[in-house]
């Protein structure tokens, strides 16, 4: 009997049990959402250790059935870093009771994320449901990098749910590589280095990124969907290269060890025989004439072979006429700035938050714990430095706009091992200075003066300190970044370079897993992701619209991509007034820094015109530069090139006009004219109206004949004269840069092809152009 009793109990136990539990748990009708609470840490009792206990109790003390306690899945996340708060899934009574609790602040429904890049594609208005993305993301499209090889382990390169590869390519990977669908190629290139150095040893002799720099500009143009990227909590959300579905080759050519131009061109000549379709150069040489640039003259074949190139302005900005990779046939990209921070918060002792720009990676407890501030004025003096110890010092950088003072002082502070730095300086975009190995914040001439008045006014200044906060809509954006290398270019200086400009500072992309990320008190720091800036980073997000527009136009050559992707470039920043230079004290950017304009790729995918172009066009600018047979058979790679019609006036999107000092010194007006062909690539007839801004200079006029251009269809080609007349030009120590643009507005329509027109009397560019052809 006992035995036959005894499951009996268990069963009856058993039910008991499953009905208190269900009579105790809230109704299943009950409907809850996600929330995201912002609370006020002032208001946390002393109780608490920690934010996440004090959240936890909060949450606890308003639920609708207290009985059980706080069911595990309410609380979803603690917030730390970039906001003050934490997020749940609660009942609408809950949110009521919530929001009567000490320290609350605010609360918004949680939402799904829209799948961006963190954050540059969404930036350049790529969404996943309308524009240029319907073009399959760049599917089978190839873009070649000439770079430092790649992390193929990176998420950034997962080939799920792409298509088979496409069968006209021909190239291969590397053994020990592991590619996919997704990285079809990868070789490495270093017979160069080795043939310079025969014993030097190669650390890691295959398609291995050591570097850090291929990884992150390949996942930028075309990396695919990794969730919850960021830099240690910086720019957390989803990220995705410009065109997602493209497929990627590395050609590793750049060496720790070393690097030599002759494994360059043979990585770009492997990738013109494997067949890609758009190839990203974040590299170039300083100086040199087309003739003698290596990159210049591979480039010009793989143009030939109808491979767009699309290639870095250089990072010697804000000096003009250093942009390098000046060749007419190349994409040459400027780099500007986003509409999103990177930052940290000082919350002083009488509760005043100041907001800064930082990426410290870590946060080393700062955000509960005050520390005395103490205002240094310039930190120039490192003993007086060396003897404030533990304390927040705050540095104000008096030489306005210059990059090199303020480094001085971020190196200053950091050897004087302080508690944490503070910059204040006129800067705006921070680049090489913001990412430092100590806790640091740059802020506004503006927001340290609310600092300095605290530590004035307080008998005992104190301040908390916290990192990792995202800060979106930032307003003037873009602006041209003050490293981004002017034009013109020196290879050639009569055809305007930059081309463009797109997003290059402080951009978030894959990195490789084993390659230090950063470092903090010399101890190395990693991460699957890094943050960038420099025109390494413009450069690829170029090449991620090129392709998304070969995507969606394959039979359009590469100079019809540029045109399209220049002659709707934006002029106007997210404030609609005209894009502001860094490097310039904010004035307005000229095309010599920002080119067109800034990329905006669903403008271009439907153009209305284009400025086409063959190879014959880009042959008779070289005859018109006086080069010789020889130097021209170098870029050309024939002997029989046609020099019958010379003429540095190529069918370009763009003009420039360079006043020499023998013209200005005459009393003859300067008059140049050139002439130009457009496309019609829309289906219907159009007409077109000629529309000139002002002109910001006085004495030039400029005058377009025809005023109207009406096309039959499409493939009608219309041409037209630009001329350009100036006054008795004064050649000033300081050189001339005025400006206008020339717009073809559609009759009727949406479409408007513009196009910038300069004026520059840069004449050391002339001189030096001449005398190496002489």
């Amino acid at each position: 009997m006992a035995a036959v009793a005894q499951p009996h109990n268990c069963f009856y136990f058993w039910f008991l049990f499953i009905a208190i539990f269900w009579f105790l748990l809230p109704s299943a009708s009950t409907e809850t959402d996600n929330y995201i609470v912002h609370m006020d840490l002032a208001a946390m009792p002393k109780p608490f250790a920690t934010h996440h206990t004090w959240y936890s109790a909060t949450l606890s003390s308003v639920l609708d059935n207290p009985r059980l306690g706080m069911l595990p899945s309410k609380l979803i996340h603690t917030y730390n870093h970039a906001i003050n708060g934490f997020s749940a899934s609660i009942t609408p009574s809950e949110l009521k009771a919530l929001q009567k609790s000490p320290g609350y602040v605010s609360s918004v429904p949680d939402s799904s994320l829209q799948v961006d890049t963190t954050h540059s594609s969404h930036f350049l208005g790529l969404s996943s449901d309308s524009g240029v993305l319907l073009s399959n993301y760049g599917s089978d499209v190839i873009i070649g990098f000439v770079d430092t090889g790649v992390w193929a382990e990176s998420e950034s390169f997962s080939d799920e749910g792409m298509p088979e590869i496409p069968s006209r390519w021909k190239g291969k990977c590397e053994s020990g590589t592991h590619c996919n669908k997704k990285l079809i190629g990868a070789r490495f290139f270093n017979r160069g280095l080795i043939a310079k150095f025969p014993n030097v040893t190669i650390s890691m002799n295959y398609t291995n990124d050591t570097n850090g720099h291929g990884t992150h500009t390949a996942a930028t143009a075309a990396g695919g969907y990794v969730k919850d990227a960021s830099f240690f909590g910086y720019g957390r959300g989803t990220a995705r290269g410009v065109a997602p579905r493209a497929r990627v080759a590395i050609y590793k050519a750049i060496w720790e060890e070393g690097n030599y131009v002759s494994d360059v061109i043979a990585a770009i000549d492997q990738a013109i025989l494997d067949s890609v379709d758009v190839l990203s150069l974040s590299l170039g040489l300083d100086g040199a004439l087309l003739y003698e640039d290596p990159v210049a003259i591979a480039t010009f074949a793989a143009v030939e072979r109808g491979i767009l190139v699309t290639t870095s302005a250089g990072n010697k900005g804000p000096q003009l006429g250093t942009v390098h990779n000046g060749a007419p046939w190349v994409l040459n990209v400027a780099a500007g700035t986003m509409d999103r921070d990177f930052g940290g918060t000082i919350r002083l002792g009488n509760g005043v938050s100041v907001l800064g720009s930082s990426l410290f990676p870590l946060n080393s407890g700062m955000a509960t714990s005050k520390l005395p501030l103490v205002f240094m004025g310039g930190c120039y003096n490192l003993k007086k430095l060396k003897k404030v110890g533990h304390k927040i010092v705050v540095c104000e950088d008096k030489d306005e706009y210059n990059s090199y003072s303020l480094s001085l002082q971020v190196d200053n502070v950091e050897t004087a091992k302080v508690g944490v730095g503070v910059f204040i300086s006129n800067l705006s975009d921070w680049d090489n200075s913001v990412q430092t190995s100590f806790p640091s914040i740059f802020l506004s001439p503006s927001n340290g003066n609310i600092i300095k008045h605290y530590i004035r006014t307080s008998s005992n200044p104190k301040a908390r300190v916290s990192f990792h906060k995202t800060i979106f809509g930032r307003k003037p954006a873009p602006s041209v970044a003050r490293y981004s290398s002017r034009g013109p270019a020196e290879s050639c200086p009569f055809v305007l370079k930059p081309d463009i400009m797109a997003p290059g500072d402080a951009i978030l992309a894959s990195w490789p897993l084993k390659v230090a990320a950063t470092d903090v008190n010399s101890r190395p720091i990693y991460s699957k992701f890094n943050v960038l800036s420099g025109t390494s980073m413009s450069c690829p997000h170029a090449a991620g619209v090129a392709a998304l527009l070969k995507a969606a136009h394959p039979r359009w050559s590469p100079a019809a991509i540029r045109s399209a992707m220049m002659t709707t470039a934006d002029v106007v920043d997210n404030t609609q007034t005209p894009i502001k230079d860094l490097g310039e004290k904010n004035k307005l950017a000229t095309p010599l820094a920002m080119g067109s304009g800034h990329v905006n790729p669903n403008k271009a995918v439907d153009p209305g015109l284009i400025y086409d172009m063959e190879i014959q066009d880009y042959v008779n600018v070289l005859c018109a530069l006086n080069y010789n047979k020889n130097q021209i058979q170098t870029i050309t790679r024939s002997a029989s090139n046609n020099c019958k019609n010379p003429s540095l006036d190529l069918n370009y999107p763009s003009f420039i006009v360079i006043v020499n000092a023998s013209d200005s010194n005459t009393e003859m007006e300067i008059s140049r004219e050139f002439k130009r062909t457009v496309t019609n690539v829309v289906e219907e007839a159009t007409t077109y109206e000629a529309k000139l801004t002002p002109m910001n200079g006085n004495g030039v006029r400029v005058t377009v004949k025809p005023h109207k251009l009406e096309f039959k269809g499409k493939n009608h080609k219309l041409s037209f004269t630009v001329k350009v007349q100036l006054g008795h030009w004064i050649v000033q120590r300081d050189p001339n840069v005025v400006f206008c643009y020339l717009s073809w507005v559609e009759v009727g329509g949406g479409h408007v092809a513009r196009s910038p027109i300069v004026v520059t009397d840069l004449n050391f560019m002339l001189r030096s152009h001449q005398k190496n052809n002489t």
